[in-house]
């Protein structure tokens, strides 16, 4: 028998996306809600714009101001999911920002600057969530990383060091959850298509060193990535975890 839309995809799953104001943020929460989720963003900036877009879906929508690096914003922002929608059943992960500095004129502000946004933010947030996921014995954690971590790209030391990081999180994380219906992976991205928050343009540098390796002539869009995320995030991807897939235009090619 063929099931419906409703059972094939989200509908009255609970997904959290972070970091979900503008660009690829906004496009996952877009692609979930199509798939029947409801969502809930949370975002140091004003995600008006993104919840707008889900509402335009006919998707239900909760908008949280959140600085994802203190524990209290993060206890703060379950304790408002859960009175509206009792938990949590996916998390997507994108908090994070792009800065290019040499190593040499890299300064330890920026390196642990980094850090505290790309990684504090997933083990607070993680922390946060999986108790409600353990209690649904349903769960999807994912997490955005970047395929320089695979380029070796000049310029990202701090950068490169935090967004492998998240690779290492994800595996090690899978094997422990895995028992309650709970999977954890990575999705690491290229150069894409979209706003990037509080972010200077790419050098040329960068740019020269990326571009020429893309095996797919065409920009990566937002879309391209929230389509292997609503995957990731389904019922039938429960055997799939502690991986990293990246998604690049087969820059990296490993």
């Amino acid at each position: 028998m063929q099931q419906s839309r409703g059972e094939q995809g989200l509908q009255g799953r609970v997904a959290l996306v972070t970091g979900a104001a503008i660009g690829n943020g906004r496009a996952f929460c877009v692609r979930l809600a199509h798939e029947g989720a409801r969502i809930a963003i949370a975002d140091i900036a004003d995600a008006s714009e993104t919840a707008e877009a889900v509402r335009r879906l006919g998707g239900e929508v909760l908008t949280i101001r959140a600085d994802l690096t203190k524990p209290s914003d993060v206890e703060a922002m379950m304790e408002c999911i859960r009175a509206h929608w009792g938990g949590v059943d996916i998390l997507v992960h994108n908090v994070g920002f792009y800065e290019e500095e040499p190593f040499e004129l890299l300064t330890f502000e920026q390196w642990r600057y980094m850090l505290d946004v790309t990684l504090n933010s997933l083990f607070l947030t993680v922390k946060a969530v999986l108790p409600s996921m353990k209690e649904r014995g349903f769960g999807r954690i994912i997490a955005l990383s970047s395929d320089t971590v695979w380029l070796g790209t000049p310029y990202l030391v701090h950068y490169v060091t935090a967004k492998m990081g998240i690779i290492g999180f994800v595996r090690s994380l899978a094997a422990e959850v895995g028992r309650y219906g709970i999977t954890v992976n990575a999705i690491t991205v290229g150069l894409t298509a979209t706003q990037r928050p509080n972010a200077a343009p790419l050098s040329q540098t960068i740019l020269q060193h990326i571009l020429p390796q893309q095996a797919v002539h065409r920009a990566d869009e937002p879309e391209d990535i929230a389509n292997v995320l609503a995957f990731l995030a389904m019922p039938a991807s429960g055997i799939i975890t502690g991986q990293t897939i990246n998604v690049d235009g087969g820059v990296a090619r490993h």
